[in-house]
This record gives C-alpha cells, sequence and structure tokens, in this order.
C-alpha cells in the first residue's frame, strides 16, 4: 500500500532528507502536498520532480493554509517539519482530521504537548517522532514496560559548551550559547529543570543523539513536554 505524503518544511534539512527516503522507496512512498517557508523556486522545482499536486508558500498564502494542506483527503502521513511554533497549528489540524503525524519539531511538544496528546492516540500511534533526541528517546522505549521505566533522558552531543570546564557553566551568556558550532540559533522562550541523577543506566546511540532508559522494579512517572503523559507503549514504526 502506498502511503500519501505531505511535507511541510520540504526545502529545509529535513524535509530534502524525507525526499531522499521517498526517492528511494518509491513503492511505498507518494508525495501528494509541499510547503515551504519561503523558497518558491526550490518548491516548484520539488513539486516538478514528486507531481506533488499542490504547494503551500508561507509567506505568501499564511498559516491557514498549512492546516488546509495537512488535512487534505489526498494525504495519509503528514511531516511537519517547520521551525517553531508554526508547527503547532496544522499539527493539531492533522491529527483531528485523523491523518497520522511524523513529527520533527520538538517545540510543538514543548509549547503545546498538552494539545497535542489527547488527539495522538497514544505515543506511537499516530505521532511518531523523527528529528533526533525525540526519535532517540522513542526508540529506546520500543520493546520497553512502560510501568517499569522509571525515567527516560537524552545528553547533549555538541553544542557551543562540550569543551567547556563544569565551573565555567555558571557564568556563560544567552549570546554565547547561540554560538553553536553547527546550527544556527536564534533566541527563543525556553524553561529548565534541575538535572537529576541516574543508576543503572544503559546509553543507546540512535540519530546522533544518545539516550538513556532506566528501568525500575515500581512503576513511576515518566516526564514529558509540557508534562504531557502518554496513555500507550511505544510500537515499532
Amino acid at each position: 500500500m502506498v502511503t500519501r505524503l505531505a511535507i511541510l518544511g520540504a526545502t529545509g534539512s529535513i524535509g530534502v532528507q524525507a525526499l531522499d527516503v521517498v526517492r528511494s522507496n518509491r513503492d511505498r512512498l507518494r508525495v501528494t502536498a509541499l510547503a515551504s517557508a519561503r523558497n518558491a523556486s526550490a518548491l516548484e522545482a520539488l513539486a516538478t520532480e514528486t507531481g506533488a499536486v499542490t504547494t503551500v508558500l508561507q509567506e505568501r498564502d499564511g498559516d491557514d493554509a498549512l492546516c488546509d494542506l495537512a488535512t487534505r483527503d489526498d494525504v495519509d502521513l503528514v511531516l511537519v517539519a517547520t521551525p517553531g511554533i508554526a508547527g503547532l497549528a496544522p499539527t493539531l489540524a492533522a491529527l483531528r482530521a485523523g491523518k497520522r503525524v511524523a513529527l520533527a519539531n520538538k517545540e510543538v511538544l514543548v509549547t503545546g504537548g498538552h494539545l497535542v496528546a489527547p488527539l495522538a492516540g497514544g505515543a506511537g500511534e499516530r505521532l511518531r517522532p523523527v528529528d533526533s533526541e525525540h526519535c532517540a528517546l522513542w526508540q529506546c522505549l520500543i520493546g520497553e514496560r512502560i510501568e517499569n521505566v522509571s525515567r527516560v533522558a537524552v545528553t547533549a552531543s555538541g553544542g557551543p559548551f562540550r569543551e567547556r570546564e563544569l565551573g565555567e557553566l555558571a557564568t556563560v551568556t544567552p549570546d554565547e550559547a547561540l554560538r553553536h558550532p553547527t546550527w544556527k540559533m536564534a533566541p527563543r522562550s525556553r524553561s529548565t529543570r534541575p538535572p537529576s541523577r541516574t543508576r543503572g543506566t544503559r546509553s543507546s546511540r540512535r540519530t546522533g543523539s544518545t539516550a538513556s532508559r532506566t528501568t525500575a522494579s515500581t512503576s513511576s512517572s515518566i516526564p514529558r513536554a509540557s508534562s504531557t503523559r502518554w496513555s500507550n507503549s511505544p510500537t515499532a514504526a
């Protein structure tokens, strides 16, 4: 069966990688809709290549057009690779319309996890994480009994402070934090919680990040973005 795919953020890094996957699996995946924030020429070229019948240029067509694209009848799976808060509305619209969503945007869950969770049908059902860190965490939980997991944690794999001494971290500035050696970072709101110690962790290198899992003999909760709790254990993608 061929899955009909809409890609939001088609001209960005994750969208480009997704299209590589499509090219290698033409018997399983077909692109029917594409969206880009502002790269009109690249979007047109991709539509010609893939045969996508619908395109949205966000700066021209507006945010509502992303929701319209994500809920089209000829779409089964929506890849949300738009940056920041722009991905929240189309994610919610797609889930409400019964679509499956491949989410490559952590901000959607950070800002709106409490809205997404009731629509998702449980972790791994209609919402699939595809970006590095949260996909690594999800993969760590595949095959595990959730009631035996006390905590899941993701460690940093790089960033501007990787080579700094621990004692120096108390004086770093927001400007320094934005000087990532790989990615172009922009200021944005964020919340932090104090780190906690783990015992008996197992590390699993997945998609460029290190995710750890800690098992316990008694049931305990798993912290989620926006204090969201998922009802089901994850299943294989």
